[in-house]
C-alpha cells in the first residue's frame, strides 16, 4: 500500500506524543552492498531526513533517535571519528531546513566525552531552532541510559546536600526531572530496525511502559510507509499500564 494512502489510516485522536527509534544496521547495510561503512552511515543519514519530514507531516510531538552510545566509543577510531563528524555535518547542513520546517532540534547525552568546541557548536546550531513550536526532535548523542540514571542521581544528591531538595521528595515525577528528557512525555512507542530484539541501553527509564516494534529492515532501507504501519500497530494495541 502506498505511503500516503497509509497516512490516512491514521486515527488522529489516537497519535503517539513521542517515538523513540533504534536506528540499526548501517554497518550491515554496507557489507550487503559490499561498501564501506561509511557509505552505509551517508545512507542511513537520508533515512533520518525522510523520518523527520513524515513526522513534520504527521504532526508528531516528540521524536527521539539514537544516534550515537556511549559504547560506540568502543568502535575502530577512524569510524568514531568519521561518525562524530557526519553528524556535525548534517546538523550544521540541515538546521536551516529544520528551522524552515518548526523543527527544534536538541542534543541529549554525556558532554563528557565530546570534546569542549564540539559540545559548543552543537548547542550553538541547536539554539537557532529553540523558539521553533513543532516537532521536538532528540538526537541521542554520546547517550546510555544508565549513565543518565547515573548522572540524574548525582544531581539529586548534590541537591539534597545543599538542601536545594529533601529525601522525602524523590518519587518518579522528581527523577525525571533530572533526566536528560526532563520536561517531555515518555515515549509511547519504541522503534527498533535491523531484526535485534533489545533496547540496548536506550531511554532505559523513560520506556518502562512504551510500546516496542521491531522491524527486519536495515535502517538505510527502512522508509516512511514502514514507519507508518508501525504507529498503525501501534493504534491497534491496547495499553493497561500494568492494569488489568
Amino acid at each position: 500500500m502506498e505511503y500516503k494512502e497509509l497516512i490516512k489510516q491514521l486515527d488522529k485522536k489516537r497519535m503517539p506524543q513521542h517515538i523513540a527509534i533504534i536506528m540499526d544496521g548501517n554497518g550491515r547495510w554496507a557489507e550487503l552492498h559490499n561498501t564501506k561503512r561509511i557509505n552505509g552511515h551517508k545512507k542511513g543519514v537520508e533515512t533520518v531526513r525522510e523520518i523527520v519530514e513524515t513526522s513534520v507531516e504527521i504532526d508528531l510531538k516528540y521524536l527521539t533517535i539514537y544516534a550515537f552510545s556511549t559504547e560506540n566509543w568502543r568502535r575502530s577510531k577512524d569510524e568514531v571519528n568519521y561518525l562524530l563528524k557526519l553528524i556535525m555535518d548534517s546538523l550544521v547542513k540541515e538546521i536551516d531546513e529544520l528551522k524552515k520546517n518548526n523543527v527544534n532540534i536538541r542534543f541529549i547525552g554525556s558532554r563528557k566525552e565530546l570534546s569542549a568546541s564540539y559540545n559548543k557548536k552543537v548547542m550553538e546550531t541547536c539554539a537557532r531552532s529553540w523558539n521553533n513550536t513543532g516537532l521536538h526532535l532528540n538526537v541521542a548523542m554520546n547517550y546510555g541510559g544508565r549513565r543518565e540514571i547515573i548522572e540524574a542521581f548525582n544531581q539529586i544528591y548534590q541537591d539534597i546536600k545543599t538542601e536545594k531538595i529533601t529525601e522525602t521528595e524523590i518519587n518518579d515525577e522528581l527523577i525525571g526531572k533530572y533526566l536528560y528528557t526532563s520536561g517531555m512525555p515518555d515515549p509511547d512507542l519504541v522503534i527498533r530496525t535491523s531484526g535485534e530484539i533489545r533496547s540496548s541501553n536506550f531511554l532505559v527509564w523513560q520506556t518502562a511502559y512504551s510500546e516496542f516494534w521491531f522491524t527486519d529492515t536495515l535502517w538505510p532501507d527502512f522508509s516512511s510507509a514502514e514507519y507508518i504501519r508501525a504507529i498503525l500497530e501501534f493504534q491497534n494495541r491496547n495499553r493497561r499500564f500494568g492494569a488489568r
